[in-house]
């Protein structure tokens, strides 16, 4: 389902710790096949995932947009990481991190960032910024393990 530009698709797995239900994943990219490839991958590895086409889309669907009430608490929305792009138009990945981090309901969300460029001070940046990750695309399936191993100590 692709509403306003945010999806959400789940699969199920179990053994993902005590919480009895699929770790939720916001994957955000400004390319759509970027995207799917995430997506996909996170779903093979039992994560629920919501898509989202930008950084503004990602704070709406947050509730972090700052012409929106925080309706994070009322909605029940729990995101147990993000997952973004680094270079979208409009809000950079970086940007996004520091929004969430700046968030005091999301601030320890992890946030991934990914980059098909490999740019060792964009790379510290990040991860200075509170990044838990800073990945090279594409993804690929071991990429998604290593995320998933950060969600479960992050979890427990």
């Amino acid at each position: 389902m692709d509403v306003g530009g945010v999806s959400s698709t789940s699969s199920s797995f179990l053994g993902m710790g005590d919480y009895g239900e699929e770790p939720h994943v916001l994957a955000v990219d400004d390319n759509l096949i970027d995207r799917k490839l995430v997506e996909k991958l996170l779903k093979n590895s039992s994560c629920k995932v919501t898509t989202a086409e930008n950084g503004l889309r990602a704070l709406e669907y947050l509730g972090l947009r700052d012409d929106q009430q925080n309706t994070l608490n009322g909605s029940g929305l729990k995101v147990n990481m993000i997952i973004t792009d680094y270079c979208m138009p409009g809000m950079t990945g970086y940007e996004l991190l520091k929004k969430i981090k700046e968030s005091s309901i999301l601030k320890e969300v992890p946030v991934v960032i990914m980059s098909s460029e490999n740019i060792p001070t964009r790379i510290n940046k990040c991860l200075q910024e509170g990044a838990q990750m800073f990945m090279l695309k594409p993804l690929k399936q071991a990429d998604v393990k290593k995320l998933r191993g950060q969600l479960m100590k992050h979890r427990n």
